[in-house]
């Protein structure tokens, strides 16, 4: 089972030092470097959001996967990726960029505290973006593991519009839940943006006035695995991915604290990986 799986893409909200610590930033550093460190291949990919300084961290953008166009809702917007190194961790992380979605100093509240009225365009736009990239990279991964509710739309585009993709044929996707935006409002258009290909209504399953609890149970409905990232998450959300039927890691605070939640994860990755084998 230890061989089930060697290649791990993240795809990531938060990542220290490149955001503030928080328990999803620094899981967004070490998670990475402990799983490469076990010998697996990863790749990890968060936002460029505009408060990150690029000099700071020496961004540059990587010409030959920018230059793609993602079309939301019949607008038209350039994919840009760029990427830095964390250079005590031996690893690189690529950020998706687009100057309507990430250029803003804040991350997803404004300056009086409220939830950006286009943060679900801007998760759709991460999610595809990064489905984009990896295609260009030509890199399969076996296991997709998804943190924090701007990737909360990824699981949906990989189990239906990418399904038939060979370089997704084989990927499972792990779903990291934490304690965040869950009474948080999005635009009741969402699935107009959702959108694409044959997705269906029917398949994104959201109410017509959706929050941040609809929008992590499109997640979880798409996983393969779900992890419980944080100790306070909503117990309807617990409940439903507990009747979901789906694999699921309880939350371990000690783990966490102590790093030996790597080993876990790393167990929980070859337990979904083999699944179905």
């Amino acid at each position: 089972m230890g061989d089930s799986f060697k290649r791990v893409l993240f795809v990531n909200s938060e990542i220290f030092p490149y955001l503030p610590e928080s328990d999803i930033s620094n899981i967004g550093r070490y998670l990475p470097q402990g799983i490469q460190e076990r010998k697996r291949e990863i790749r990890s990919f968060m936002p460029r959001y505009g408060c990150i300084n690029e000099r700071k961290n020496q961004l540059h953008e990587v010409i030959r996967l920018s230059g793609m166009n993602i079309i939301i809702n019949e607008v038209d917007r350039p994919l840009v990726i760029k990427v830095a190194s964390i250079s005590a961790a031996r690893m690189q992380v690529y950020f998706i960029d687009n100057e309507d979605y990430f250029h803003r100093k804040q991350i997803y509240l404004d300056g009086d505290g409220k939830f950006f009225a286009d943060n679900g365009e801007r998760a759709v736009f991460f999610a595809r973006g990064v489905l984009e990239t990896v295609k260009k990279l030509r890199w399969a991964p076996d296991i997709i593991h998804c943190h924090g509710w701007i990737s909360h739309v990824l699981p949906l585009y990989l189990k239906k519009a990418y399904k038939d993709d060979p370089i997704f044929s084989g990927s499972k996707v792990v779903l990291s839940l934490y304690d965040e935006i869950a009474d948080e409002k999005f635009p009741d258009d969402l699935k107009d943006k959702i959108a694409m290909g044959n997705i269906s209504d029917e398949d994104m399953g959201l109410p017509e006035h959706p929050d941040g609890i609809n929008l992590a149970e499109l997640a979880a409905r798409y996983s393969d695995g779900i992890i419980m990232g944080s100790g306070s998450i909503r117990q309807e959300l617990v409940g439903f991915c507990k009747s979901s039927g789906v694999p699921c890691l309880p939350y371990n605070g000690t783990a966490l604290a102590d790093g030996s939640y790597i080993d876990d994860y790393d167990r929980f990755y070859s337990q979904i990986a083999a699944a179905g084998e």
